[in-house]
This record gives C-alpha cells, sequence and structure tokens, in this order.
C-alpha cells in the first residue's frame, strides 16, 4: 500500500449511486401493487423506500392499505418485482459512462465492493452487463451481512471480507450513512448518480468528505 493513499478500499452503495436503478424499483414495485389497488407515487417511494430493505417496505406497504392487506399475500409477488427488475436493469444499463469509467480505474489501485440492501440477484447481473463485475472484489447484498443498513453489518463486513482499515463509503441514502457512520468509517454521501465521480475524485484527492 503506498503511504501517500488515504483510504484501502473503497466500498460503493448501488442503487442511486453505481447506478440510476430507484426509478427501475420504483416501476417494478408499482407493477405488483396496482392488483392490489395500492397507489405508489414516485414522492413515497422516495421517502419511504429508499435505503430500507424491500421486506420491511412491503410490510409497511401492506399494513397502511385501507383495508390493511395481509403482508405474505403481497410478499408472494415479490419474485415476480425482482424478475422485472432484472430484465429492466439489464435492458436500460442504467449506469453512466463517467461512473463506469472511474470504477475502471480505480479497480487499478484500490480494493473495490458493492454494500447494498438489495439482493445479489438483481446486483450481479447488471454489474456484468455493464462490464464491470471484475473490477469488484466483493458484493455485500441483502441479508449477506447479519443485519441490514443502518445497522453496520453491511459495511464492517466488506471491510472485513477486502481485509480493509480504511475504507471510504460512497452512499446516497440516510440508512446508509447511519450504517457506515457506525462502522467508523468516512462516508461521501451524493443526492444523485451525477454526483458520484467527482465527489470520489475530491474525496480520495482532499479528504474531503460529508
Amino acid at each position: 500500500m503506498s503511504p501517500q493513499k488515504r483510504y484501502d478500499a473503497i466500498l460503493f452503495d448501488f442503487d442511486g449511486v453505481l447506478a440510476d436503478t430507484e426509478p427501475l424499483h420504483w416501476r417494478c414495485w408499482r407493477d405488483i401493487l396496482t392488483p392490489f389497488s395500492i397507489d405508489l407515487t414516485w414522492e413515497t417511494f422516495q421517502r419511504e423506500c429508499i435505503g430500507v430493505s424491500d421486506r420491511d417496505f412491503g410490510r409497511l406497504l401492506a399494513e397502511r392499505r385501507v383495508p390493511p392487506l395481509s403482508f405474505d399475500e403481497l410478499w408472494a409477488e415479490y419474485p415476480r418485482k425482482k424478475e422485472l427488475f432484472r430484465e429492466l436493469v439489464i435492458a436500460e444499463r442504467p449506469f453512466l459512462p463517467e461512473t463506469l469509467d472511474q470504477v475502471q480505474k480505480l479497480h487499478n489501485d484500490y480494493r473495490l465492493a458493492v454494500v447494498s440492501s438489495s439482493a445479489r440477484s438483481e446486483i450481479e447481473p447488471a454489474l456484468e452487463s455493464a462490464g464491470i463485475r471484475h473490477c469488484f472484489h466483493e458484493l455485500v447484498c441483502g441479508k449477506e451481512a447479519a443485519n441490514y443498513k443502518p445497522a453496520p453489518d453491511p459495511y464492517l463486513r466488506a471491510a472485513e471480507l477486502l481485509k480493509a482499515r480504511r475504507p471510504l463509503v460512497i452512499e446516497d441514502s440516510e440508512a446508509g450513512v447511519a450504517s457506515a457512520t457506525a462502522a467508523g468509517f468516512d462516508v461521501v454521501r451524493v443526492t444523485n448518480v451525477h454526483e458520484v465521480a467527482e465527489a470520489v475524485r475530491r474525496a480520495i484527492a482532499s479528504g474531503e468528505v460529508r
């Protein structure tokens, strides 16, 4: 490890950071919720779902429906939601060229990981389709850590797998920032995928995090 390096690994959230997938998730949720007469607006999705596990979000939707819906009945449709998402993310490839280029370059100097509450079956095909799966030494997805974000477990697990002591985390959600902070890691929070490349460059160069 070069002594000039501030960080020894970079850990990326996936949805809303590496890829602009949140609108795709929303479209898939709307598709499976329509038969239950649940109208999921984009505003509600942004406020209630981003950074939350799909199971917890599904439970919330079932409880709020009037009249309330059995969670098991709604969750039985979840495999279809995941399949719809896999189809969309491969077809639409929601990655910015500058993000793909940056990941390729970072791969030469840092150990990289994706740390996400989404399932590996959703993330890995998207990374492969975008041509950057090989850049990530590890993925920590869904239930692969003891607890979901905002618990520190996902980021601690990624650091353990990478043998990293000074990782930098890139996040977009409150839950993700709380998870990285609880793990004791520096974290850069972005508000959308367009900020990621510049924010990472700035943090690596100057240690400027937020």
